[in-house]
């Protein structure tokens, strides 16, 4: 049960774009649920000035962390281990699966409640256990929906958004016993908590996420709404928490304005509904609480984001989805879209350099350059810039490695029209001719050119005047020859 691995069916923004823009109940379902997260979000950060300061202090806290991130994630696994914590490390996706499977296995393990990981998402978890014979159940009610629908996540936050009441009371007519169709949302809550308490009840091991982890002290940090979260991590006997290497802060009192952020800039709330710390498994003496905690700290391409001065601000990111919420092209064209797990402003830049260029390249260019992501970016990532930065590295010539995939969307046609531009602009002479001859010859051109077929597929081709501004000019004595 859950969605199709991402990576199989690659990726190809443009061609998938014009099937989501035709869709008026996907354009209505997001259209309503983006205003009303815009609206929320405004009207918790109605005071700019406070909101300046608070994501000043946000950001500081992120930067601190990214000057310091080696040493901080080595004391980060001291303190862990020094709490009872199990720390395992992995370089790559492959490797963070053999680990929980290994985890697991040496359990016993067979079943696996979820709480929130996007992590996970990457990991593409769930299908890696279902293979090796584990059953991985969400928690997370916008996941258990899109979960028993077999889709991935549209939003890192809200994840089921781009569906209306009606599709989700017909997915949960079709696929929970005994529950007819009802539009009912007290009815369809009641029916999936009924579903997933025998499950929290009955699970060997539990996994979640992680929102920030404290270098300082060992303790990571979850925040939720729902309690799904905290069951997942306390009931069952064996917790295993998933984290991008990212995901640190340095002390507790950097958590303040990042849990302040955080809620207000993702939906709207003033704070969150749970805050969970857990530093340590269950003590003797203790009521509750799993007898085993693991960490696993996955890198996943994120070292090699970091060794880039300026690319490296892409991992400031706190996973709230403004972004998305405040994107004109996200709102328009929804999560599945993009086809990988992080889609809108911080998917086009996070994920062409985890994925490589070669293989989502066509992210970057994915944008209006708006920056209406920037102004709302609660640790104030440079979005727009490092979007323009990928655009040059997917097409430079001799890439010198600071991004995966670099050059892969380099093109002759493109790099000689480029270098005759630049010849005809740079002599004077070669210019007036070009101009001559586009305003007595441009306009016999026909329709649909096919070298510009992408640009006047949906726009006019242009009209040219009969005669150059020069020529004009001369003509009314302004200029000489």
């Amino acid at each position: 049960m859950g969605a199709e691995p991402q990576a199989a069916a690659g990726n190809d923004f443009t061609a998938r774009a014009p099937k989501a823009l035709n869709d008026p109940t996907l354009r209505a379902n997001f259209r309503r649920a983006m205003d009303g997260l815009m609206s929320k979000r405004a009207a918790q950060f109605a005071d700019t000035p406070a909101w300046e300061a608070l994501r000043a202090r946000g950001a500081a806290a992120k930067a601190r962390v990214l000057a310091r991130l080696p040493e901080l994630l080595v004391e980060l696994e001291e303190n862990c281990r020094a709490n009872g914590i199990e720390v395992h490390w992995a370089e790559s996706i492959p490797e963070a699966n053999a680990i929980v499977l290994e985890i697991l296995r040496a359990a016993g393990a067979r079943t696996v409640i979820k709480g929130k990981s996007m992590v996970s998402e990457e990991m593409e978890l769930n299908h890696h256990l279902a293979a090796h014979g584990i059953q991985a159940v969400e928690s997370d009610l916008g996941e258990y929906i899109i979960q028993l629908a077999g889709e991935a996540p549209s939003h890192i936050v809200m994840p089921c958004i781009h569906k209306n009441k009606a599709e989700i009371a017909q997915l949960f007519a079709e696929r929970i016993p005994g529950l007819g169709y009802t539009e009912d949302v007290d009815a369809l809550t009641a029916a999936a908590r009924a579903e997933l308490r025998g499950r929290f009840a009955a699970a060997d091991a539990g996994i979640s996420g992680v929102n920030f982890a404290v270098a300082e002290t060992g303790t990571l940090v979850l925040v939720e709404n729902e309690g799904n979260g905290r069951l997942s991590t306390t009931l069952p006997p064996l917790h295993i928490a998933l984290m991008g290497i990212e995901k640190l802060v340095e002390t507790l009192e950097d958590l303040p304005p990042l849990l302040a952020l955080l809620p207000r800039s993702a939906t709207g709330q003033h704070i969150t509904t749970y805050v969970n710390m857990i530093t340590h498994p269950r003590r003797p003496g203790e009521l509750d609480g799993p007898e085993k905690v693991h960490l696993v700290l996955l890198d996943s391409g994120r070292s090699r984001v970091f060794g880039d001065d300026q690319l490296r601000d892409t991992l400031r990111c706190i996973r709230c989805g403004a972004c998305m919420n405040h994107c004109p092209v996200y709102s328009r064209v929804g999560g599945h879209t993009y086809k990988f797990v992080y889609p809108g402003p911080i998917g086009k830049i996070l994920t062409p350099q985890l994925e490589g260029l070669d293989c989502a390249g066509d992210q970057p260019h994915a944008s209006t350059l708006c920056n209406a992501c920037v102004e709302v970016c609660p640790v104030k990532i440079p979005i727009a810039d490092i979007l323009v930065r990928l655009r040059e590295e997917s097409v430079r010539p001799g890439h010198s490695g600071a991004v995966k995939g670099g050059g892969a969307r380099r093109s002759w046609l493109e790099t000689l029209s480029w270098r005759g531009w630049m010849l005809i602009y740079s002599r004077p002479w070669m210019g007036r001719l070009a101009a001559w001859g586009m305003t007595r010859f441009g306009n016999l051109l026909p329709e649909r050119l096919p070298l510009l077929k992408a640009w006047t597929s949906v726009r006019a081709k242009p009209r040219f005047a009969a005669k150059s501004l020069h020529e004009l000019a001369r003509e009314q004595g302004y200029c000489d020859e």
